[in-house]
């Protein structure tokens, strides 16, 4: 089993968040687990982004390459469209849309 997963947002939308907790269930589940974030302007609005590398085997690198995620979950829809090119043939795009 193996899943790679690319979340993104901008800033203030928990995008770090959602990585912890989906990389603290893969490890309470004993999945080996890889993670790479990318921090935009380090305030609210720029661009955040996680490779998360999931895998019942060991993983060499924390890094997705292109066209090869599983996944892109994310929470603002041009932010997705910024990373649509790492998705593999059969990947899919899951954008939620949250407003207040």
């Amino acid at each position: 089993m193996k899943q790679d997963i690319i979340l993104s947002g901008v800033g203030g939308q928990g995008i770090l968040s959602i990585a912890t907790i989906i990389g603290e269930a893969a490890t309470q589940a004993g999945l080996d687990l890889k993670q790479a974030e990318v921090y935009g302007m380090s305030q609210r609005g720029g661009e955040v982004q996680s490779n998360l590398r999931l895998s019942d085997r060991p993983i060499a690198s924390d890094l997705i390459a292109v066209g090869t995620a599983d996944m892109i979950l994310s929470l603002e829809p041009m932010e997705a469209l910024r990373y649509v090119t790492y998705l593999n043939r059969d990947g899919w795009v899951i954008n939620f849309f949250l407003a207040f």
